[in-house]
């Protein structure tokens, strides 16, 4: 009888088992139920983004409280002055407020940790005009969460970039973050041409502007990078040019009587389309290389021209709009030609950054470096930037470091 009653008992469990499952089942395909939903939509978001390649270069601006990223008072270690406008004087933030959104697609929330352990044993170079050496400071400044970091190296000296007796500056810097072996670097070259000083005496001194020819440093020091960005862009003007005494070769002998490359912006056009040409062709070669080629940075001059004086006083976010939409290209469509078809990736930075003229460092003040004691000068009338070209920091540049993070 014991036994009886066991398998009886045994018997009702598995029935109420059974009962229990099929209500589970008919609560899981119940259409209001929010759990079913909640699968159906990761399953179809996980669909979604398989089947589709995220285009990081359409979205929307959205405000974001948990914005910048970092300090613009406390990252004075890798920070330019100049550049950081909390320092400058400027009265307003409100531009620090917002973060980039793509449609379709999530981009992560970048955390300093989880970058450079993403990083480890990696090397990331930025090679291009200031405009890419705000990049570079905005990375830096990322990457240490604008905090003193003195445990980071500076490892210039590897790459040959050290300060030349009686020059402002290196032609570029590169730290590294021991924890991880993470080196950051980059390498000035506005124009992405090989320069080489010409034998003369001619005071100032000629340089020859190869412009079949990659940078010699990006040359010389491809195989130890992981991550490479190049841009250029804003140097390509006859005044730019002029004022550098850089004189235009091809094929190792001076551009005369070229009409097509006498313009200068064909001349860009054809060095863009060189250097692209030749790295796609050194990237088999370095299999681990990820390549990405940034699209130019808008200017908000007045009409554009570069000589009519600042017009970008707006401290009003998106005024311009909030959204770029649509199955078009990129603007820069010299960039999106030149790696068309490569090995190289496009970060399209153009249409984005067109909508945030309120985030240039034009209205922050020019603080003089020793003041003199007896002055009375008020900081209201000190002389104020009017510089529509480059972007206070926090800011801008911050999202063109998410955007290619998210691609690596």
């Amino acid at each position: 009888m014991f036994g009886g009653k066991t398998y009886i008992l045994r018997g009702s469990v598995s029935i109420a088992l059974v009962i229990l499952i099929l209500l589970m089942i008919t609560l899981l395909v119940s259409e209001e139920n929010p759990l079913r939903t909640s699968l159906f939509e990761v399953k179809r978001q996980f669909s979604a983004s398989s089947s589709s390649v995220c285009n990081f270069a359409k979205g929307k601006w959205v405000e974001d409280r948990n914005r910048p990223l970092y300090s613009g008072f406390e990252c004075n270690q890798w920070l330019s002055t100049m550049w950081s406008c909390r320092i400058m004087g400027r009265p307003d933030f409100s531009f620090e407020r917002y973060r980039w959104q793509p449609h379709g697609c999530n981009m992560p929330q970048f955390d300093r940790f989880s970058f450079l352990s993403r990083m480890q044993n990696k090397t990331i170079a930025f090679i291009g005009d200031s405009l890419g050496r705000q990049q570079f400071q905005s990375l830096m400044c990322m990457a240490t969460g604008g905090k003193e970091s003195p445990e980071v190296q500076n490892v210039g000296w590897e790459y040959g970039l050290v300060k030349p007796k009686g020059a402002l500056r290196p032609d570029g810097w590169a730290y590294r973050f021991p924890t991880t072996n993470t080196t950051i670097l980059y390498y000035w070259s506005a124009s992405l041409s090989d320069l080489v000083p010409m034998n003369n005496t001619d005071q100032p001194s000629v340089t020859a502007m190869h412009l079949d020819r990659p940078p010699a440093f990006m040359i010389n020091y491809l195989h130890r990078f992981d991550v490479l960005v190049l841009n250029t862009g804003h140097h390509w003007n006859r005044g730019k040019i002029e004022g550098n005494h850089w004189v235009m070769h091809v094929n190792g002998t001076r551009v005369v009587e070229d009409e097509y490359l006498k313009d200068i912006k064909n001349a860009k056009d054809f060095t863009i389309h060189s250097v692209a040409k030749w790295l796609d062709a050194q990237l088999p070669l370095h299999p681990r290389l990820k390549a990405f080629f940034r699209t130019i940075s808008p200017r908000h001059f007045k009409n554009g021209d570069w000589n009519t004086g600042g017009n970008c006083n707006n401290t009003v976010p998106l005024s311009r709009g909030s959204e770029i939409s649509g199955d078009g290209g990129s603007v820069d469509t010299t960039v999106e030609s030149a790696v068309n078809g490569t090995r190289i990736k496009i970060l399209d930075i153009t249409a984005l950054s067109e909508l945030r003229d309120e985030a240039h460092i034009s209205g922050s003040k020019l603080r003089p470096r020793k003041p003199k004691k007896e002055s009375n000068v008020s900081l209201t009338a000190t002389p104020t930037v009017n510089d529509c070209l480059h972007w206070c920091l926090p800011g801008i540049p911050d999202t063109w470091n998410e955007l290619f993070i998210a691609q690596i």
